[in-house]
């Protein structure tokens, strides 16, 4: 149960990276949200988590830590396959 919740919740929060950025015209490509969300969430919510001394809770700063590493992965996703169009 808990491994669907974080699968949700990195997929919701990657969704959400997506439409800040708003580089998405089509709507949320949901591919790149779960891996945004599952590889921002797990680094960043870990990362803020653990400087900021609240271990592994769920906390505030977790949450927090994920949406900027989401942010992070899908601006970095972005600007690999704006550099990769560029070539072609």
């Amino acid at each position: 149960m808990l491994l669907i919740a974080i699968i949700l919740f990195g997929t919701i929060i990657g969704a959400a990276a997506q439409l800040l950025l708003g580089k998405s015209k089509k709507g949320v490509d949901w591919s790149a949200a779960f891996a945004a969300g599952i590889i921002g969430s797990f680094v960043g919510g870990l990362l803020v988590s653990l400087l900021s001394g609240d271990g592994l809770a769920f906390r505030p700063s977790g949450i927090i830590g994920s949406v900027v590493g989401a942010i992070i992965v899908t601006a970095g996703w972005h600007w690999w396959k704006g550099k990769n169009a560029a070539r072609v």
